[in-house]
């Protein structure tokens, strides 16, 4: 009895010291920002929920496993890593781009920035949303990149919060049967009872192309 008293106090001594040793090591205190472009423009995203995201990958190690780098709605990201040579891609179809996945490396020491690279399908260019009384409008122009794609649908999204895209609304309409060009659509409010409680209302216009597992979206603004 005396002999398992000592090997119980000897194993949690043992535990109590490897604990200490992990706690001791430094945490990884360099940083990474970045966005995602496309002709020095950045991109529209969906920000919500970690739906769009990149993979990092270190060479040298036995587990190869990916870092995750989510995506904001603004297109940028960041993460905080170890100094040393890592490689950066998109993830598998993921994103409403072209499924290249060009690897973009990074050799991180102290803050480094990365502008990551894509060819979108389509992009929305000089969108103007408003309010006027119950009825959202938006103007704004849908530019074709990859000759080859078709629009889904196109959304005009309203939320509470300046959070918006096809999960984070209030007030949502999607458009089908669209062509890329100029656009004037518009979305009418007046039955939407958490729109006429809302104490401030953001806009956004978005883009699903077929086949894509995300759409692309125009700058958020503020409504109310």
């Amino acid at each position: 009895m005396i002999q398992y008293k000592y090997f119980v106090i000897i194993l949690l001594s043992v535990m109590m010291f490897t604990a200490c040793g992990l706690d001791n090591y430094d945490a990884p205190q360099s940083e990474l920002h970045g966005k995602i472009t496309y002709n020095g423009q950045t991109l529209g995203l969906r920000g919500t929920g970690e739906a769009v995201q990149l993979q990092l990958y270190q060479d040298g190690y036995e587990l190869r496993d990916n870092i995750p780098v989510y995506v904001g709605q603004d297109g940028t990201f960041s993460a905080k890593l170890f100094d040393g040579e890592y490689k950066l891609v998109t993830r598998n179809q993921n994103g409403p781009w072209v499924n290249s996945r060009d690897t973009t490396v990074i050799k991180l020491n102290g803050t480094t920035t990365v502008d990551v690279q894509v060819t979108p399908y389509f992009t929305i260019s000089g969108a103007n949303i408003s309010l006027n009384g119950s009825q959202l409008n938006a103007s704004f122009t849908v530019n074709q990149v990859v000759q080859t794609a078709n629009i889904e649908y196109v959304m005009l999204l309203v939320s509470k919060t300046n959070f918006v895209d096809d999960v984070s609304y209030i007030g949502r309409e999607d458009f089908r049967n669209v062509e890329a060009g100029a656009l004037n659509l518009s979305m009418d409010l007046s039955s939407n009872q958490q729109v006429a409680s809302a104490k401030a209302l953001f806009g956004r216009v978005g883009v699903r192309t077929v086949g894509a597992d995300q759409a692309i979206y125009s700058d958020v603004v503020r409504l109310k």
